[in-house]
């Protein structure tokens, strides 16, 4: 992929903005419209005013005297030891408080998503482990570059196929899935901008939800279907999971790969099992979770606890539930903190900071501090919502050989 700027705008017509440009905000500064204090006399209290200079003195100065009654005319002399100790004691200082974080209340950059789909269903942004950022806008896939700031376009899909219905990044962050309302999936190599191969059969209608597992594609249809799918074969379809009865709006495979997540338009969230696709068990599914009373599309499993499931609500044995009053569009866990943000849809339109497990208030960039979130108002922004990790420093070697500093030098 080409990493520098690129104008992939000239194939658009009729749009009033180009996609991912970033807005020019003015921002007020702080020492604009200052002006000198003016004093209001109709504001003054002249009885106080009066007080204060005559009987307040006065008191202030009888305590002044006060303090000087008992009081050591030179200093203490330094008290004797009398009996010598023959051990010392460590006092071992306070731990001192880890300083607060500052909470940003507005993006840090704001870039145009002209003809982003406002369905709640959809899953059009991903951000890859590269560093670049994938968007759909109605028929079109762009890349951002996060490490550039540049955009290019990966790819428009005709009217009879589209619009795109979610794109997923693969682990490496060189290969994308792109599903499709014809619920095709067209899987694309960035770094060429070739399209690989074209997976159909997985579903009978669109393809709304898509999530990776190695070389296994997993896919999620308004059918209610689950496939998986492996890349490497020409018969990619290897294992179907039933379950949901209307569409599937969220998957999600744990670290070890070994149990996926799914949520869907008939409120349930189910958790499948990745060790039984080959026995000959009646049933895939292990957990069957109905404390939703919606969608569940937002799911993320817990980077420090590899048991732990966040669903729109609840999850696992709701070990919490908080009810938010807007629809959770979102999940990320904090890879830092014990924390966990949400995105809200309608009708607060917002990002919550939560600090787990008291749930107290208080999609992830590779470093997992900075956050992307594309809205209905046609803008993509970027939130340093979870701040910079510490860094811990590299143990000292040793036996050094000479000049082994110059292998940081990039």
């Amino acid at each position: 992929m080409d990493a520098g700027p690129l104008n992939p705008f000239s194939k658009l017509r009729g749009r009033s903005r180009c996609p991912l440009q970033e807005q020019i905000l003015r921002r007020i500064n702080s020492k604009e419209n200052l002006d000198r204090f003016i004093p209001n006399r109709s504001a003054m209290d002249y009885d106080y005013a009066h007080y204060m200079l005559t009987e307040g003195r006065k008191i202030k100065e009888n305590q002044t005297l006060r303090t000087r009654i008992l009081a050591f005319k030179n200093k203490l002399p330094t008290p004797v030891e009398l009996f010598r100790s023959d051990h010392t004691t460590s006092v071992h200082p306070a731990k001192p408080l880890k300083p607060r974080r500052h909470i940003p209340q507005s993006s840090e950059r704001t870039l145009e998503a002209p003809d982003l789909m406002d369905d709640f269903y959809l899953n059009l942004l991903d951000w890859g482990s590269s560093n670049v950022l994938a968007i759909a806008l109605g028929n079109t896939v762009y890349l951002w570059d996060a490490s550039y700031s540049s955009t290019s376009e990966l790819v428009t899909i005709d009217d009879d196929n589209g619009p795109v219905t979610s794109v997923s990044w693969a682990p490496d962050g060189r290969h994308i899935a792109i599903g499709l309302n014809n619920s095709e999936v067209q899987l694309w190599d960035s770094a060429s901008n070739r399209q690989l191969r074209t997976l159909r059969g997985c579903h009978r209608s669109r393809l709304g939800s898509m999530a990776w597992n190695s070389h296994i594609l997993t896919t999620g249809g308004m059918d209610g279907m689950i496939v998986n799918n492996d890349v490497r074969i020409r018969s990619h379809v290897v294992k179907t999971y039933r379950g949901h009865r209307q569409e599937v709006c969220g998957l999600k495979w744990s670290a070890s790969g070994q149990q996926l997540a799914s949520g869907g338009n008939d409120n349930l969230v189910h958790i499948w099992d990745m060790s039984k696709v080959s026995s000959n068990s009646p049933t895939q599914r292990i957990h069957r979770l109905e404390d939703h009373t919606s969608a569940v599309k937002a799911l993320a499993w817990c980077p420090f606890q590899s048991n732990l499931l966040a669903s729109g609500g609840g999850g696992g044995a709701c070990l919490n539930s908080v009810d938010t009053g807007s629809q959770v569009c979102a999940l990320l866990w904090n890879k830092n903190e014990r924390e966990l943000l949400s995105s809200h849809g309608f009708t607060q339109n917002q990002l919550i900071l939560w600090k787990y497990p008291s749930m107290s208030s208080s999609h992830q960039s590779p470093d997992g501090c900075t956050v992307a979130s594309a809205a209905g108002d046609e803008t993509l922004r970027f939130w340093n919502v979870f701040g910079v990790p510490e860094v811990a420093k590299p143990a000292l070697k040793v036996h050094q050989e000479p000049f082994s500093h110059l292998n940081r030098i990039r």
